[in-house]
């Protein structure tokens, strides 16, 4: 009996453990973006008994680590005003509109009630795509890259042709990785007659979630066109803008 009693223990533990893991993984979220775009930072540890958000605070920390408060009291902070264009929902999410790189960092919804934290914090860890085409000669290189946040890497990135993997010395199309960093070389009659720019998209994954994202080239500071795919959080596919 009492070891039948300490197996029945043994499995609640384990059962505890993986179902503690979940949720915790579901609280932490490593989003791609690029300048210029729109995306809306899901607060999950959002909770029912709130009014407006109420009891919603939005912590911002940037890559030295200093931070600011963007919202309180579900409203957005006055020292927050001259950042970028933001607001709160319903379900008190967090929308950035035209992101620049100084928006890259991490975002911590926080449940505060009479001064005391009333769960765990909701993360979301946001870094910036850039991309980048260099022509030498008969060749084309595109790079694409994302930022590392407190000198971790949190994405893999590779690049996709018509939706398949570019393998290393695949035709003609090569491609190299790096630390949080892919890029894709081929040949300029090549990449005339197949219209590559189209064809060509940056995988970018979340290491932890495998949730994977989608970036059509576009170099830095070109404006997204109607054609980019919409961002979406959470289950991230495709990136650009949202509408």
């Amino acid at each position: 009996m009492d070891e039948f009693r300490g197996i029945q223990t043994a499995l609640f533990l384990m059962l505890l453990l993986q179902f503690t893991g979940a949720a915790t993984r579901q609280s932490f979220l490593s989003l791609a973006v690029r300048d210029g775009d729109e995306i809306t930072l899901p607060c999950n540890s959002v909770r029912d008994d709130q009014n407006n958000c109420d009891r919603t605070r939005w912590i911002y920390t940037d890559s030295s680590s200093r931070t600011a408060d963007l919202v309180r009291d579900g409203q957005i902070d006055k020292q927050a005003e001259d950042k970028s264009d933001r607001r709160v929902t319903e379900n008190c999410s967090l929308v950035i509109k035209k992101l620049t790189e100084k928006d890259d960092g991490r975002y911590d919804c926080r449940q505060i009630r009479s001064g005391q934290r009333l769960s765990p914090d909701a993360v979301v860890y946001l870094s910036f795509v850039t991309m980048t085409e260099q022509k030498n000669s008969d060749e084309v290189t595109l790079n694409c890259s994302v930022s590392i946040l407190y000198r971790r890497c949190k994405h893999t990135v590779k690049w996709l042709f018509q939706g398949l993997d570019v393998e290393k010395d695949n035709g003609d199309l090569k491609t190299s990785q790096s630390l949080c960093s892919a890029s894709v070389t081929f040949r300029t009659s090549h990449y005339n007659q197949t219209s590559s720019y189209q064809s060509l998209k940056c995988n970018v994954t979340d290491r932890v979630t495998g949730t994977p994202q989608l970036f059509p080239f576009r170099l830095s500071g070109e404006e997204t066109t109607t054609e980019s795919p919409t961002t979406t959080c959470g289950n991230c596919t495709e990136a650009g803008n949202s509408t």
